[in-house]
Order: structure tokens, then C-alpha cells, then sequence
């Protein structure tokens, strides 16, 4: 085991050093390196599935530990997954943009006698709500990113908050049985007194009627 989870978390730190190319290369072959990290990213999370059987197989003692190593693992390859996905939405939003620049550069506007303006302001105002659009998700995708990184800070930290609210939950659990117990036991003691008291006022009212 021990060997290939090294040999995967050498992958790991490879893919996340490619990834910082994809800014500067060239838009010609920049899919080309995105195809190439997608096959690795796969690749990993293949070894992952393997490394997840062989930390079952783990003595007792061991298996916890192998099992918090590979799920770190597992965390890191799914984070690159996530920033391979937004880079390529990015740049197919980019793409797609200046396609439509292209088209608007390049169409051909003609007049005819009934109407000699051009209506181009409908198309401009589009352009102009791509590219606010654009830049919503993109602090979208900063955002998401910011409570990606956040979540990981705390993911040691909810391990024992985790542990202790099943404690809290085990007692609470204790705490309603008892209470419906003694809610039970409570209406109980109502039927009682009130029958009894029924019985009282029938029992007085026929030595009354009887006996006098």
C-alpha cells in the first residue's frame, strides 16, 4: 500500500504543477494539456479505488490512520477536478464572446428607402449582459473556491465536534424517553383521581338518597 500512495501522491503534486500551464499556454493547445490532465486526474482517482481496498486490509490499529491518508488523497485529486472544470468553463464563456464580437464586427448592415437607421443598440445591449454575466461567475466561481478552502480548514475540527454530538444525541435521546414516561405516568394519575372522584360523588349520593 504504502508504495502506491506515494506513487499517487507524487501524481497529485504533478497534475497540480501542470495546472498552473493552462493560464499560459497557447489557446491553440491549451485543450491538448487539458485532455492530458483529465487522463491523469482518472488515472488517480483509479489508484484511489485500489488504495481504498488495501487500507480495509489494514491491521486494526492501522486501518483508521490508512483510511484518513487516502481520503486526504481522494479530497486533493477532487479539488484539481473541480479547478480543471471552472477553467474550462472560463474559457469556453470566453470563447464564446468574442464569437459573438466577431459577429457583430463583421456583420453587414444595410439600408433600404422605408428605413435608413441600424438596429444594432439590441445587439449591444446583449453583449454588454455577456459580459456582466461573465463577471458574476467568475466571483461566483471565487467564492466557491473561498469555502472550498474554509471547509477544508475545518474538516480536523468537525471530526470530534461529530463524535461529540452523538453523545449529546445518545442523551437527549434518554432525556425524551423519560420525559414521555412521565408524561404517561402523569395522565395516569389524572384518569385515576378523577375516577376515584366519580365514584366518591356516586358513592355519597346513594347513602344520601338511602339512608336518610
Amino acid at each position: 500500500m504504502e508504495t502506491l500512495y506515494h506513487q499517487t501522491n507524487k501524481q497529485i503534486q504533478e497534475v497540480q504543477s501542470q495546472m498552473g500551464r493552462l493560464e499560459t499556454t497557447a489557446r491553440e493547445s491549451v485543450h491538448l494539456l487539458e485532455n492530458e490532465l483529465q487522463a491523469r486526474i482518472e488515472q488517480i482517482f483509479a489508484h484511489l479505488e485500489r488504495l481504498e481496498i488495501l487500507a480495509s486490509k489494514e491491521l486494526l490499529n492501522r486501518r483508521q490512520n490508512a483510511k484518513l491518508r487516502v481520503d486526504q488523497l481522494k479530497y486533493d485529486v477532487q479539488h484539481l477536478q473541480s479547478a480543471l472544470k471552472n477553467f474550462q468553463h472560463r474559457r469556453y464563456t470566453r470563447e464564446a464572446q468574442e464569437r459573438e464580437r466577431e459577429e457583430l464586427m463583421s456583420r453587414t448592415f444595410t439600408t433600404n428607402e422605408a428605413d435608413t437607421s441600424i438596429p444594432i443598440d439590441d445587439t449591444l445591449q446583449f453583449n454588454s449582459s455577456l459580459h456582466s454575466a461573465h463577471r458574476g461567475m467568475d466571483d461566483l466561481l471565487g467564492s466557491g473556491s473561498s469555502i472550498i478552502n474554509g471547509l477544508r480548514d475545518q474538516r480536523s475540527t468537525l471530526k470530534g465536534t461529530h463524535k461529540r454530538m452523538l453523545d449529546v444525541a445518545n442523551m437527549l435521546g434518554l432525556s425524551n424517553t423519560v420525559m414521555r414516561l412521565i408524561e404517561k405516568r402523569a395522565t395516569q394519575d389524572k384518569f385515576i383521581m378523577v375516577t376515584g372522584m366519580l365514584i366518591t360523588c356516586v358513592v355519597m349520593f346513594l347513602v344520601v338518597r338511602y339512608l336518610s
